[in-house]
């Protein structure tokens, strides 16, 4: 049970400090560079819940505007994790609408892909909720037409411990991974049902693999994916990497399966998940190598981004290191926060630097469109439409093109 509660401590990472997420580092980068993610849909994700990322209306509205200032478009935000109830859930949903209504002219709430060009086209914020649990469902498979009535996108099936779902990657850490169970699989049935993507981060591996296979026999042409992993692949040669490494990071096994179903995996640049290097700021060269590694990984068309950007972390570190007999990671995330890794790096204050780095790489403007946004686009298109299966062809480009002309034309009447 304690690990189960501190788990849910961690998922939602801090209490957001009244200097909202300002002492994250900002990246230098070329004008250019910041004009491409202006212009680019962006969609980032976000892990910051009520009362434990944010507790004032006032700091969601200042971190979402510098994230607007930057271009970025919007974030699939976690309102639920780790062992959070239905009430739970309900209560984020509540505090994050109430909030944002008291600016109503800077958000859109997403059910298609139009909603995200409107928040593009009119520099608003677009809202993609989250739940990186199924616990909130209370052993009723009722609420999944609910939870799809309220926005939910995307929902994770085991967050870090054992559920009735199936396992969760730090008790498949500790040898503890029973695979994915009976009513994960009728869990997986609702989702698919009703256009919720199956989100596989922090789930156990074997866990993992038994829910792909159950969607790749049963639903091939429906994607999943990793919304926010780090690549184990990547760090495997490294000096400093620790003994047993993160847990929360997959496999290049993993992260192959999402090809076949057409999904996408997307790193995150949370410090203390970077396997053993911990940086006290995690720089643009280090979240570019994430994402150039799993390009040549499973692809570009199979790649997104997201920070999980905790604002600050300062209260999750000392509540970790107070109690850290509560997590048993073999001491992995105390040594990473001894060693600075405690910030997480925010997409408008790194983008546009990761953009310089990977330019230098090779990469073209229409990878990297694909990255930011595009790759996400056409897996929600898959999923919440009902759109065949298929590559992105960048025909949102040119309806993004066609609504901004008629909205210039527009706006000189």
């Amino acid at each position: 049970m304690k690990g189960i509660l501190f788990a849910l401590v961690l998922s939602s990472a801090a209490v957001f400090s009244a200097n909202a997420s300002l002492e994250a580092k900002h990246w230098p980068a070329s004008d250019k560079a910041k004009q491409f993610v202006q212009d680019s849909i962006v969609i980032g994700m976000l892990a910051s819940p009520y009362g434990t990322g944010w507790t004032e209306s006032s700091q969601l509205h200042t971190y979402f505007q510098e994230a607007r200032d930057a271009g970025i478009t919007g974030h699939e935000m976690t309102l639920a994790a780790a062992s959070h109830n239905w009430d739970e859930l309900r209560r984020q949903h509540h505090a994050f609408k109430q909030a944002m209504a008291e600016d109503p002219e800077n958000y859109i709430f997403v059910r298609t892909n139009r909603d995200i060009e409107m928040a593009h086209l009119k520099g608003k914020t677009a809202v993609i909720w989250n739940s990186q649990t199924a616990t909130i469902l209370e052993e009723d498979l009722s609420r999944m037409a609910i939870l799809k009535d309220m926005g939910i996108a995307s929902m994770i099936l085991a967050y870090n411990d054992r559920f009735r779902t199936g396992t969760g990657s730090l008790a498949a850490y500790n040898g503890k991974d029973d695979g994915l169970t009976g009513w994960g699989r009728a869990v997986i049935d609702e989702m698919v049902k009703y256009g919720i993507i199956l989100d596989l981060s922090h789930t156990g591996k074997q866990t993992a693999m038994d829910a792909m296979d159950h969607m790749d026999e049963r639903y091939p042409n429906t994607p999943y994916i990793f919304s926010h992993s780090l690549p184990a692949g990547l760090y495997a040669n490294e000096k400093n990497k620790s003994p047993r490494g993160c847990y929360r990071n997959i496999s290049d096994e993993e992260a192959l399966r999402v090809v076949k179903s057409g999904g996408y995996v997307a790193p995150t640049f949370t410090e203390w998940m970077v396997d053993g290097i911990w940086p006290d700021n995690l720089s643009p060269k280090q979240a570019a190598d994430m994402i150039d590694y799993y390009v040549k990984l499973v692809g570009e068309d199979h790649v997104a981004i997201a920070t999980d950007d905790m604002f600050s972390v300062e209260l999750v570190v000392a509540f970790a290191k107070k109690n850290a007999s509560m997590y048993a990671d073999g001491g992995y995330m105390i040594d990473a926060f001894n060693n600075g890794a405690d910030d997480s790096a925010p997409l408008a204050r790194i983008l546009a630097a990761i953009t310089d780095d990977l330019w230098s790489r090779g990469y073209t403007n229409a990878q990297l469109a694909k990255i930011y946004g595009g790759n996400k686009m056409r897996v929600y298109q898959q999923v919440w439409e009902n759109a065949p299966k298929g590559k992105w062809d960048d025909e949102y480009q040119e309806r993004i093109k066609l609504r901004k002309e008629l909205m210039e034309k527009y706006a000189t009447r």
